[in-house]
Parts: structure tokens; sequence; C-alpha cells
């Protein structure tokens, strides 16, 4: 539409040229119009200096046809108007232009499976601002790959305008579902090892059953290729198959577009086992005995990366340990191709020299600074540390407080300075639970508890509980400060109170008591807790279960008994490695 306007309008120009213009002018259409004032037609909100500076027509000098019809294409390409055109008259030339209308509302029509406000929060197209159909039909694209990213492959979006009076337009995006597109197969070429069925057991993509319409993972959802990949990667060698490789992933949709199959081109590879492990040491002064001893693999085992990744670990926590910075545990691996197995050496190597220049934080609305920082073993000014650095990663991560968190790292004020970015991103961490029960003998019974895992932003536990029951009541409040004085020492203080009184027990019972603890690091996995717990114990007869089987004159004795318990205990595990990126391996 925009060429025919363009078209017509240079034939207008021609034609009044041609009618008010000498024959030796036509001749030379190079020096076709002068033009010493400009007219603009048409424009409402945008200014007349804008127009000019797109049109860029100087007044007094020749203009020729060719001038005019790129002024014209400049302002239609600007994206400010729906028409444009130009229109010689004497000395003067006229541009007429009819601006894009202002969006009045946005609908979303025929959509079920995603809501508006979904839908809404992936579109550039917003109320009050100029209507684009080039961004209209971008925003149909986005619509159309939310759909897909649900297996929805033939959904369709088509924008549509409705023109209202003043210049305004209601935007709606016409959707139209489509049924979901399932994976019919997974299939696997090159396999000699595992069987198709033992492979689709790794990968997270799942093929169609028998439950289709409750697992959203056997629908189609091109990211999770990358993942498969690289969960058939790890699968293979930390089974020692140290060659393999995904050559090729090929998803191919039915003709109907209702259904996929994915079929995963691989090369296994042989199968490695170590054969000798050493360590060396090429740093001055640096005893490689001692990080020997800290070597987990061993002659014969088959090849296994985290076994590898684990030892390179440990021999960097002795360095820290020793204070020896920039060192770098370099793994080397030789491969024997006719025995099928590996040689494997850990070089201690001088890294190269770069600090910490800073670490910022970013993301975090509720929790303080502190609590993320406390999580890293390293501070500005530190040697830096690669694996320390993911290590503190996934310590931030496991605190629970944020739905993401990215840690990188990038290059300083100089090239020997680093800046550790912290991206994170705050999620709920605290719940309101209400609870109704009922039992034969214990009749109905409510609980209430409230519990914040992230208390004012300081990483405090607090939670509050009560329940009664028919002749139950159990209250408690606990709270837990997990860096207690500044320090890695976690203090738990807990209360509680509880009463019985049931129709089919002898006694009623009443207990209150305190517990207080205190856990610490005792090695570099293992933590200590130890806990000091009173309670004070009444036991009476029960009036109730009296008064149901005597007669109402029998008076009982009003026995009671009181205990006050003390007791000390102490608890001891480990805490699991953190599963980090595996350190570069050199085969040669």
């Amino acid at each position: 539409m925009t060429d025919t306007r363009l078209g017509k309008g240079a034939m207008a120009l021609i034609s009044a040229l041609a009618v008010a213009t000498p024959a030796s002018f036509l001749a030379s259409p190079a020096s076709a119009y002068v033009f010493n004032n400009v007219q603009i037609e048409g424009a409402q909100r945008i200014e007349g200096a804008t127009i000019l500076s797109y049109a860029n027509i100087a007044r007094g000098r020749d203009v020729s046809a060719g001038e005019l019809n790129e002024a014209v294409q400049r302002l239609q390409g600007s994206g400010l108007f729906e028409t444009v055109e130009v229109e010689p008259r004497g000395g003067t030339l006229v541009i007429k232009v009819r601006e894009y209308p202002t969006i009045n509302v946005i609908n979303f029509e025929g959509n079920n499976r995603v809501k508006d406000e979904v839908l809404a929060g992936v579109i550039k197209s917003q109320s009050r601002h100029v209507y684009s159909p080039a961004q209209a039909e971008a925003d149909a694209d986005v619509i159309s790959q939310v759909y897909a990213s649900q297996g929805r492959l033939a959904a369709r979006v088509d924008p549509k305008i409705i023109r209202r009076e003043g210049n305004r337009v209601d935007l709606a995006f016409e959707i139209r579902e489509g049924d979901v597109t399932e994976i019919e197969r997974i299939g696997f070429v090159g396999n000699r090892a595992f069987s198709d069925r033992r492979l689709r057991q790794v990968l997270q993509t799942k093929q169609a059953g028998f439950l289709r319409n409750f697992i959203k993972r056997d629908t189609f959802a091109p990211e999770r290729t990358s993942v498969d990949e690289n969960l058939l990667t790890d699968f293979y060698r930390a089974r020692g198959y140290a060659d393999f490789k995904v050559q090729a992933v090929a998803p191919e949709v039915a003709r109907e577009r209702d259904a996929f199959y994915i079929t995963f081109n691989i090369q296994e590879g042989p199968r490695y086992t170590f054969a000798n492990v050493n360590t060396i040491s090429e740093i001055p002064g640096v005893d490689a005995g001692e990080f020997a001893a800290q070597n987990r693999v061993r002659q014969g085992e088959v090849y296994n990366p985290s076994v590898v990744d684990n030892t390179i670990r440990r021999m960097e926590a002795l360095a820290l340990r020793k204070g020896l910075d920039f060192v770098t545990i370099e793994p080397r691996i030789t491969r024997n191709p006719r025995s099928q197995t590996l040689d494997l050496t850990f070089a201690l190597t001088r890294g190269q020299r770069v600090f910490v220049e800073r670490i910022d934080i970013e993301g975090n609305t509720t929790t303080l600074d502190a609590v993320i920082r406390r999580q890293f073993g390293t501070v500005e000014g530190d040697p830096f540390n690669p694996r320390e650095i993911r290590n503190a990663a996934e310590r931030v991560r496991a605190l629970g407080y944020f739905a993401d968190a990215q840690i990188e790292s990038r290059e300083g004020t100089s090239p020997d300075q680093v800046i550790v970015d912290v991206n994170v991103e705050e999620q709920p961490t605290g719940s309101l639970n209400f609870g109704v029960s009922y039992g034969v003998s214990a009749g109905m019974g409510f609980n209430f508890s409230l519990s914040e895992q992230n208390f004012l932003g300081r990483g405090q536990q607090v939670s509050l509980s009560f329940a009664t029951g028919e002749g139950t009541r159990s209250s408690g409040v606990t709270f837990v400060e997990p860096y207690f004085l500044g320090r890695d020492l976690k203090a738990r203080f807990q209360v509680w109170y509880n009463t019985t009184d049931r129709y089919n027990s002898d006694y009623r019972t009443r207990s209150v008591g305190a517990l207080t603890g205190f856990e610490f690091p005792i090695s570099e996995n293992g933590r200590l807790e130890l806990r000091y717990k009173v309670s004070k114990d009444r036991f009476r007869a029960s009036s109730r279960s009296i008064r149901m089987r005597k007669p109402a004159s029998f008076r009982a004795p009003r026995r009671s008994s009181t205990a006050i318990r003390v007791a000390i205990s102490a608890r001891l595990w480990a805490i699991p490695i953190p599963m980090t990126a595996a350190s570069p391996v050199s085969i040669r």
C-alpha cells in the first residue's frame, strides 16, 4: 500500500511539473523546482520541526523529483505516519500527513490457556501510545512463542484494529490456541551401551503416554533440547564414556502439526578406566606429596568427571588453608585408545594474579546485602578464586530466599581486577496455614501456623504455631539466628506449652518447656549442633475419665505428679557437596 501511495505522489508531482514548468526544465529533471515555503497539513501530535527534519528539503535551492521521493520515503520510514503525500504548489511545498492513531485499549480474544495478564506482560504495544502495525505484528509473534513454549505450535495470532473517534483505535489480538503438540516418539541413533528406554529416563523431555493430559513434559519445547543434551552427556561421561557427544538433534513435526518425533544422533565412543594417576608441582617450593594425599581417583576405576572435580576441589581447599594464592589445579588426561585407559596427572600451576575489586549485589529488595555477602568466603581485595565464587553461588541459591540467583565475574578497572556481579530475584519466604481436622476419638480440631524464613530480610527464621482439638492444645514459638554474633554460628530458641485432657485417658497433662541450641562447623563439610532442653511436665488424674466410669457421687482423689526434665543432646552431620561445573580437562 505504501508503494502505491508513493507512486501516485510521484506521478502527481511529475504532472504538476509538466504543467507548470517550461520544456527546457523537463529536459533537466535534476533541477525540477525551487521551494521558498513549506506547508504542513494533517499534523496533530507531531511538531512541524520534526516533520521538516525528516523531509530534509532545503528552501531556495533546486529540488529534483527524486529528492522529493526520498523525502516521502524518509517520512514514511519514520514510523510516525500512516500516509504521506507531497504536493508542489508554485513556490510552496505542501506536505500532507496522516498520523498513526493512538491505542485506546488492548484486548485479547480467544485465549483460554493463557491469562490476559501474562500476554499483556510480553507485548510492547501499550494503551495511550501510538499504534504501530509493525509492532503489532511483532507482538503477535511473541504471543505465538508463548503458546509454542507450552507445546501449542499450531496457535495463530492475528492483530486487528477497530477505529474510534478522535484518531484512536482499539487493538485486539485474535487468538486461535490450537491443540497441544505432543511428543509422540523419542528415538536414538548410535547407542549401543544403553537402550532407548534407559536413555529416555535420563531426558527431561518425555514421550506422550497414558497420563498425557497431566504430564506437561511431553509437549515439545525447543529450550529443553540443550538441557537434554547436557543430561545425556553427564549420564554417559559419569559412566566412563569420555568421548561421548551428541552429534545432532532432529525434531520433526507431523504434517498435521499435532505431534513431534525427536531423534538424538549420538556417538558413544569407548568406555575408559583410569590407569596411572599422579600429582606434580610446577610451583617452586610447593610439595606435591601433600596435595597427592587429597586425591580420590583410584587406578582401575571407571572414568567419572565428578570424581576428578572433587579431587580438584579438595586440592584447592588445601592450597587456601596453606595460604597459597593463585594456585591452579590443572587435570591433564592422556588417552590410551588401545587399552581404553586414561592417564591422569594433577598439575599444580601458578595462575594469573587477579584480585576481587568489589562484589556488586542487585535485585535484593528485601534481603539485606550482608545476608548475601556472608555466603562468600571472598571479600574485596582477596585473590580471585573461580571455584570459591561458584561455591558461593550454590550457597546463595541454597538459602531458599531467591527464585533465581546469577553470579558472574567481569573485568574490573584493570586487567588484574575482577568485579563479581550478584543478581538475585526475590521470592516469597513466608507461609500462613489454617487447618481443620476431625477424628472419631479426637473430635473436631483446628490448627494455625505462621512462619517466615527471612524475617525482616536478615535471614532469621520465625515461626508461630497453635493447634486445638477435643481435649488437646499445643502452641509454640521458634526463633533461629543463622549468624549469631556475626559468626558462622546458628542459634536456636524454642518455647512451647501443651495440654491434654482426653476422654480415653486416665490422666491430663501439661507441659511447658524451652530449648536452645548452637550449630557450628567442625570441618569443611561437617557441622555439629548442641542442644539444651528443659521442660516441666505435670500429670493429674483426668476428671473426664472418672465421670464416665463412676457414679456422680464418687469423688476421685486429686493426685498429681510434676517432673522437671533437663536434656543435652548433640547432632553431627555432613553437608552435601554442591554440584559445580567441572574444571577444564585437557586431553592429549
